[in-house]
């Protein structure tokens, strides 16, 4: 059985490639840039920081608004001919959310897709989902993501992967851990995430990622609902419009990194 905070190298990870969609591109942390950051360059960060200069490389082939069999069709080629020593995979979000989608179906395709990079790769971390129970909308979805997370643990156990859990990350239950838009993490939020990762795979980390938020504040319930207004005015309804346009925020866009490259 795996072993969550287990490493033999403890960390010592020379190259590594991040595949998946808008939540290991970093969407809802963008850099000075324009260009997003995100848990997955900021855990890269880290890795790079126990090596020499340079000796460390990283490759994020992730995309925006992906579903399951594109990241397998696009994103897990690369990953197995780049041939990494960490490979971060995070899919299936977007089709769980999706009307109609069966949580069962989709883990049986994840899991061809982990059995194939733990062949050819030195390391296959997998992500679980969030616990949505405080998000609109998706607290609807929470039995479909908790079944699905399940599945993702028990492949994670078959295939001895280490599991990036995040239903269990309390400190992203707070709201400050959300983008405006609630689908994806803020920078703080992105940056627990990587905390965890990194834990998760034996580094020593400068901050724990469950540390409790400051206090603030009680929010009136006219704050609230106004809150909610302009979120179902300014993401909800766009969301729902590209849904029935059979578009995708991802469409023409490309991976941000995908070579192994030194940081």
């Amino acid at each position: 059985m795996a072993d969550d905070s287990r490493t033999e190298n403890k960390g010592a990870f020379e190259s590594y490639a991040a595949i998946g969609d808008s939540f290991t591109e970093g969407v809802g942390d963008p850099g000075p840039d324009g260009t997003y950051v995100g848990w997955a360059d900021r855990l890269a960060v880290l890795l790079a920081d126990r090596m020499p200069e340079h000796a460390f490389r990283y490759a994020n082939l992730a995309v925006r608004g992906r579903l399951l069999d594109q990241i397998v069709e696009e994103q897990v080629p690369r990953a197995r001919q780049l041939a990494p020593d960490l490979v971060t995979f995070c899919a299936g979000g977007n089709d769980i959310i999706r009307p109609g989608t069966d949580p069962d179906d989709v883990a049986e395709r994840f899991e061809r897709a982990v059995a194939d990079l733990v062949g050819a790769v030195g390391t296959v971390m997998v992500t679980t989902g969030f616990d949505t129970r405080g998000v609109p909308v998706l607290r609807h979805l929470r039995g479909k993501i908790a079944t699905y997370t399940a599945h993702v643990r028990a492949i994670a156990d078959r295939y001895d992967c280490p599991v990036l859990d995040l239903w269990s990350l309390r400190s992203v239950q707070d709201r400050r851990a959300w983008d405006s838009d609630r689908l994806h993490l803020s920078p703080e939020g992105h940056t627990r995430v990587a905390l965890r990762a990194a834990q998760v795979l034996g580094l020593e980390i400068p901050a724990d990622p469950d540390q409790p938020w400051p206090p603030q504040p009680p929010r009136g319930v006219l704050d609230v609902r106004r809150d909610d207004i302009h979120w179902a005015r300014d993401h909800l309804v766009p969301w729902i419009g590209r849904r029935l346009r059979g578009e995708s925020s991802g469409d023409h866009v490309a991976a941000k990194r995908p070579d192994l490259l030194p940081l």
